[in-house]
This record gives structure tokens, sequence and C-alpha cells, in this order.
């Protein structure tokens, strides 16, 4: 019996060669052969990756690449490579990590077995050279270990990089087109395979994620840049505090926003999605304290995620005191 067909899905513009290079070779060599790799150039003006982008194709059926006429950016080009998608089963990838060679095959056993929408995975944390920076990213970046349907935390952060996923085409049925309000193509995923067949996830990492100096997110410490850059820009009043604490704060709600119009389009009966948007809109007027800590409880709160909870529970709802140490 033949193996369904997974599509993986692969954004350029201007990419280091090295690192796309490598990382294709680790898509090609996969030890589960039934893939086909869409890749979309997203208006590059490096010509190296565009005559290497055109030699691939030539030496390998399963490539096929797309070349934009305007620069689209990062979310939505992953759109554009979702309406190309046919298969059964489709995964995004970055054009700088590396992949194990079994992971497509251990990802696609997994949601077979559980019968889920989605499946994600761990992933060690390198840099530039390959170097192991972290055995566990979801560990470092404390994010929850998420399995089951219907799951507040789908819906209110983000859970897991598009990269560590694989999803039935169910998932892209229901997310595509994107809203106006798309900010996070891997967030609105797990959202909806959360309200299909639910979700599922394998406690090891199955690729390595790079972080670098030009990558678009990288797991860098977003908060402690924006604290820097809002101190320099702004001061240390105690309105500036609260508006780089307003931006956090909305990263969560945008985030959450993006799921909601889904919901409100595709009529999903779960009504806690109108909630957490209430509560994301209360905390973002809060000024000096709010007391409200059980909704926080729970829709926020994962035994995964440890320390991280107190840090975001304080800044949500405690500004007043978190201030204190926005000013040194």
């Amino acid at each position: 019996m033949e193996k369904e067909c997974v599509d993986i899905l692969l954004p350029t513009y201007n990419s280091n060669l090295r690192y796309l290079s490598e990382q294709i070779d680790s898509i090609l060599n996969q030890t589960y052969e039934n893939i086909k790799l869409y890749i979309s150039d997203d208006n590059s003006k490096n010509h190296e990756v565009i005559d290497f982008l055109k030699e691939l194709e030539h030496r390998d059926s399963r490539v096929k690449i797309y070349y934009q006429n305007i620069n689209m950016g990062y979310i939505k080009n992953f759109e554009f490579l979702l309406t190309k998608s046919k298969s059964d089963y489709i995964a995004f990838s970055d054009h700088d990590d590396l992949w194990y060679r079994n992971k497509i095959e251990i990802l696609i056993r997994k949601i077979k077995e559980t019968k889920t929408s989605l499946v994600y995975s761990d992933c060690r944390y390198i840099n530039e050279t390959g170097k192991i920076l972290k055995e566990s990213y979801m560990n470092y970046k404390n994010l929850p270990f998420i399995t089951g349907k219907n799951i507040n935390l789908a819906f209110s952060r983000h859970i897991a990089i598009g990269c560590a996923q694989l999803f039935a085409k169910d998932v892209k049925d229901i997310i595509l087109p994107f809203s106006k309000a798309a900010t996070a193509h891997d967030w609105i995923t797990m959202y909806a395979a959360s309200k299909l067949n639910g979700i599922s996830y394998i406690d090891k990492p199955l690729f390595s994620y790079r972080t670098h100096a030009s990558n678009i997110f990288g797991g860098k410490c977003v908060t402690k840049e924006n604290l820097i850059k809002a101190r320099k820009q702004n001061g240390r009043l105690y309105a500036a505090f609260l508006e780089y604490r307003k931006d956090i704060i909305n990263v969560y709600y945008k985030g959450a926003y993006m799921c909601y119009l889904k919901y409100k389009e595709k009529k999903f009966t779960a009504k806690e999605e109108e909630n957490i948007i209430k509560y994301y809109q209360s905390i973002r007027r809060t000024k000096y304290m709010n007391l409200n800590i059980c909704k926080y409880c729970k829709y926020l709160v994962d035994k995964h995620i440890g320390k991280k909870q107190i840090k975001e529970l304080m800044l949500f709802h405690f500004p007043i005191i978190v201030y204190i140490k926005y000013i040194f």
C-alpha cells in the first residue's frame, strides 16, 4: 500500500545559501520518501539563491518552486504555499534548520496512531555553526505540551513553532484564507487542529532549530529586547512602562484575535474564545492592578510553563510592582 504524500512548505527570501542547502538536504534525505517540497521565493535579490533554487528543481522531481514578483512577507508567503498543497498531510519548514532523517516518519506515524489533526515535537536549539545551545527548545522557552481537543491554551497563547508541526489537510481547509489580522501561521494551525480531531505531542527533539542574527524569530528574548528599546526610546516614566507592557500583551491578544476571527467565521461551538478576548482587553486597560487572577489561571496556566507563569501573572495583573524592575 502506497504511503500518503506529505507536502513540505518552505519560504525563502535572501536566504543564507549554506543554511538553505543544508536544510533542503535534510528534507530530501528523509527516511519517509513520499514527500513533495514546495518552495516560494519572496522576490529575493540574492541571485545565488535564485540560481541554487533553479538547479534544485531541475535535479529533483519532488521539488516545485514558485518565484514571487513582489515581496509578500513571511506570513503571506506561507499562505501562498498552503494554497498549492494538495496532499493529505502538510509540514512547515524554515530555510535554516536541520531536520533529523526520521522526522516526517515519526510525525506521520504519531498523527495516524492518535487520529489527531496535528502533531508537534520538541527540537534542539542551535547557533550559527550548529553548536547545541539547548537540548530542549520547549523547556528553554517554557512552552506547554498539550494533547486533546478544545484546549484553551491552543487559543490563548503560542504553543509550537511551525517547523515542529505536521498537520492534516482539514486544518488547511479551515485556516485558508488567512484574515488580515493574521500574525502567526503556526498559532492558527494549532487552534484549528484543536477544534477538529485534536492535537498530539512527541516529547523528543526531531530537528535542530537555528538562531542567528538575520532570522525572523529565532527564539530570541523579545521581552528583554523590548524592555531595553522602550527604556532607551521613551525613558523610565510609568507611562512608557505601560506602553511597553501593552506591546507584550498585544502579542498574545493579536494571536488570539486572529483565531477568534476564524472562530466566528466557522461557527465553532465553544464560547471560551470570547471570554479570553475580553480578558486580554481587560488587562490591556489595567494601569495599576487587576485582581481577577482566576482568569489568568483558567486561560493561561500549564504545569510545563514553570517560572514564566509568575512573570506573566505579575506583568498582567500587578504592573505597578513590575514597574520597579523596569526602572532599573
